[in-house]
């Protein structure tokens, strides 16, 4: 069953050719449930569907797991951070998370930007995770790892390459930078998320925790059967956030508004896009958060091909520049990208492991980068 609406929030009405494309590019995904979310300078369009029947609830309306999509919340923080003069950059996080503890010298110069773009020397995960995760890692791989095991982790971590000179996806290093800002703001990292992102954007059905019963998405193996409810352990700032469509639309929207697009005086991220305004969204950090998060930043692959910001990837398109990232947990897929220069968001969840034929990343890349 499926359905395709343009939602009250629109600025304007939804376009019968989006609504069209959105209903096509579901049909190309196997999965439970099925979300396809676009805005286009504020006017939102949105497709839900899937194999399943639909519950109470619809679908847009359920929180669902980010997976690897939560890293630009986390790269979001720590920009904001930075803008109020909280933290740097350059600052050694070994130094923030335990002050004087003897570390390895390739440790000790591994700072916040490094973790949060990869190019800390740190592997994808901690070596000794394995052990504990293999016999459920179909069901709980990270919940035996909590917090003090990920920093126990990094204070003994002998990377094998010197900080800043390769790209290396790093579950692990994302992990240790939550850890580390909330040691350096003496708030704990879901509050930190809270206060800095979360609540100044207004997004009101999103967390790191599963919310009350009957208000999150259930995700499902590759054979169909429901999974529980994703714990990352130690892992929060890497993946652990729950969004419903509509809230990552309104997280996405925030990134545009501040590009050069609606009101051409516009100088903040509070005077475009669809509920983005208020006295928290002309908060001068955010708005420089927002606009850093957009940069980029590094360059990597074979002749250097491959762009990134702090924390999204960047690739040319026929449109434009295009910032996104996916993620996928052990139910569920995420899509989350913008075009900055054209205003168009993209937001898509998937409620089906991911599997090797799996079309849900291309599909939704695709209505990014190849609608006009």
């Amino acid at each position: 069953m499926t359905d395709t609406t343009a939602l009250p929030e629109s600025a304007a009405p939804a376009e019968p050719a989006t609504a069209r494309l959105l209903a096509e590019a579901a049909g190309r995904i196997d999965a439970p449930d099925v979300v396809l979310a676009v805005s286009r300078n504020g006017a939102r369009t949105v497709h839900t569907g899937g194999g399943a029947a639909p519950g109470p609830v619809p679908r847009e309306r359920l929180a669902h797991e980010l997976g690897s999509a939560s890293k630009p919340y986390a790269g979001l923080l720590l920009a904001r951070l930075v803008a109020q003069g909280r933290v740097r950059y350059e600052d050694r996080a070994a130094d923030l998370l335990a002050p004087g503890f003897p570390v390895h010298p390739t440790v000790r110069r591994i700072t916040l930007r490094h973790l949060l773009t990869h190019t800390s020397g740190l592997p994808g995960l901690p070596a000794d995770f394995y052990p504990q995760a293999v016999p459920r890692w179909s069901t709980d791989p990270y919940g035996g790892y909590p917090a003090d095991r990920v920093v126990r982790a990094f204070l003994r971590a002998r990377p094998r390459h010197r900080p800043g000179t390769r790209w290396h996806y790093s579950n692990f290093a994302v992990s240790v930078l939550g850890h580390t800002l909330a040691a350096a703001t003496g708030t704990p990292w879901e509050v930190l998320l809270h206060q800095q992102v979360l609540a100044p954007l207004r997004l009101d059905a999103s967390r790191v925790r599963p919310g009350p019963e009957g208000t999150e998405a259930v995700g499902h193996r590759r054979d169909g059967t429901p999974v529980p409810a994703l714990d990352t352990g130690g892992f929060t700032a890497a993946g652990a956030v729950r969004a419903t469509p509509l809230d990552m639309l309104t997280f996405l929207e925030a990134h545009t508004a501040g590009a050069g697009l609606g009101d051409p005086e516009s100088t903040g991220p509070g005077l475009a896009g669809p509920g983005l305004t208020g006295p928290g969204l002309t908060d001068p950090t955010l708005a420089a958060a927002l606009a850093e998060v957009r940069r980029p930043v590094l360059r990597r692959g074979l002749r250097h091909t491959h762009t990134h910001t702090l924390t999204w990837f960047h690739h040319p398109s026929p449109y434009g520049p295009v910032l996104f990232h996916a993620g996928a947990t052990l139910g569920q897929q995420a899509f989350l990208g913008f075009r900055p220069d054209s205003g168009l968001v993209v937001a898509a969840t998937a409620t089906r492991r991911v599997h090797r034929a799996d079309t849900f990343v291309a599909t939704a890349y695709g209505l990014l980068t190849e609608t006009p």
